[in-house]
């Protein structure tokens, strides 16, 4: 489990890098006949936020099923 987690975070932080750059690309200029990619940063933000929503919910789920135990703080303390 904490494999899948470490990969889904690099997926994550893959796909940040990826919006940064193309928004870096974005305010070059363009050669005489290419069009510009629309909404690459926006899918690549989107691809994100998906990641994230989908990491926290196995996460979630992980830690109802037994899977994965809570450490730190107890709670109530």
């Amino acid at each position: 489990m904490k494999i899948l987690v470490a990969i889904a975070f690099l997926a994550i932080l893959a796909s940040l890098v990826w919006a940064l750059i193309y928004m870096m690309r974005s305010g070059a200029p363009r050669s005489e006949g290419t069009a510009p990619r629309k909404g690459s940063m926006a899918t690549a933000l989107a691809l994100r936020v998906g990641l994230s929503i989908v990491l926290f919910i196995c996460v979630l789920i992980s830690w109802k099923m037994g899977w994965i135990q809570p450490t730190g703080i107890p709670a109530g303390a």
